[in-house]
């Protein structure tokens, strides 16, 4: 399959720059997978399209504010990494930006409240680091950390107040487990007063952990969608959430999936388990996912998903694609963009049911 028939045209004014004030404002297309319909609405009006016994399945991931700023020791050069995971203590996975960095370079960060050293160079810009710092590294992040906006947002930075902003809206309000460097986005949407909401119509939510990566937004550059591969992931699937997922399906209620991160959790999972004789029912597990979907896809668990608008060509928009079909998203897209909707991470979203 070619990654081409996954491209579309984007008039860049309609990139969101800034979250809407009110979550639930922003604008929610509706399909419907068996007529190709579509319906123009907000994210308020979510709960007149779940039922009593849908189980909604949210991504509790905590953004940690992962980019910093600094200098190469030797040369003053200027430097900009961004810190994935830690993998050993004081020993973590970033991206660098910085010109002719090597093993042995020396940084240091955050007005030199940390010192690092350049262990080793990958691909893709990717190093690892040795860090060493006083006071404690959640603290200086917490300080002199900036959010690690998508490069399509544009942001200079140039008052605290600016930043402090970004630190709180670019977060869910469920967020309960630091380790993401990228925000779940569709979960942006939600409040703790739709929440209730939906709880009071007898529409239960559950959590998943997937620690977001960089890799998420990476690009796919192979001309064949199969030759593309996912940066492995961190997953946890709780055994209550497990648990509520397999009564819901019991019921005949619907797993809706808020956002690409919940699908590729509960299908990774539901996956491993093919081979035993539950066939693919959801358990309390951990590990690392790096499963990429893509049409034709036969789905496990989810069956309804709440998701943002995805850039042209990338793995989530074939996702998204191989739940609903090709040709009726990039229908959906063409529709979105002649009503002008906003996309991307601060945009608008769709519910695909």
């Amino acid at each position: 399959m070619k990654t081409s028939n996954f491209d579309y045209h984007l008039p860049p004014e309609l990139i969101a720059q800034h979250p809407l004030p009110d979550r639930t404002q922003a604008r929610m297309m509706v399909i419907q997978r068996t007529t190709g319909a579509f319906d123009h609405r907000h994210v308020a009006d979510l709960p007149a399209f779940l039922r009593p016994g849908d189980l909604l399945v949210v991504n509790d991931t905590r953004v940690i504010p992962a980019r910093l700023y600094g200098h190469k020791t030797a040369t003053g050069g200027r430097v900009e990494i961004l810190l994935i995971e830690e993998t050993a203590p004081g020993i973590w996975e970033a991206l660098l930006r910085a010109r002719h960095a090597k093993p042995g370079t020396r940084l240091e960060l955050a007005d030199s409240q940390i010192q690092a050293e350049v262990l080793a160079v990958k691909d893709e810009g990717r190093v690892t680091l040795r860090l060493r710092h006083e006071r404690p590294l959640q603290d200086i992040l917490a300080t002199d950390g900036v959010p690690p906006l998508p490069p399509y947002i544009k942001r200079a930075y140039s008052n605290v107040s600016e930043r402090m902003a970004d630190r709180e809206r670019y977060q869910t309000v469920y967020a309960r487990n630091p380790g993401a460097v990228a925000a779940p986005t569709a979960g942006l949407h939600f409040t703790a007063a739709l929440l209730k909401s939906l709880e009071q119509q007898g529409v239960r939510h559950a959590a998943v952990t997937l620690h977001v990566g960089p890799g998420t937004f990476k690009p796919v550059t192979v001309a064949e969608v199969e030759q593309h591969r996912m940066d492995a992931e961190r997953y946890t699937v709780p055994e209550v959430t497990a648990r509520l997922i397999r009564e819901t399906r019991a019921a005949q209620g619907r797993i809706v999936a808020v956002g690409s991160t919940v699908v590729r959790t509960l299908e990774t999972v539901a996956a491993d388990r093919e081979s035993v004789v539950d066939h693919g029912a959801v358990t309390a597990a951990q590990g690392r996912s790096n499963l990429f979907i893509y049409p034709p896809y036969t789905f496990r668990v989810v069956d309804a998903l709440l998701t943002n608008f995805h850039l042209p060509a990338s793995s989530l928009l074939m996702m998204v694609s191989a739940l609903a079909g090709r040709e009726l998203i990039l229908r959906a897209y063409e529709e979105a963009i002649r009503e002008r909707y906003r996309f991307y991470s601060y945009g608008d979203c769709m519910l695909i049911v």
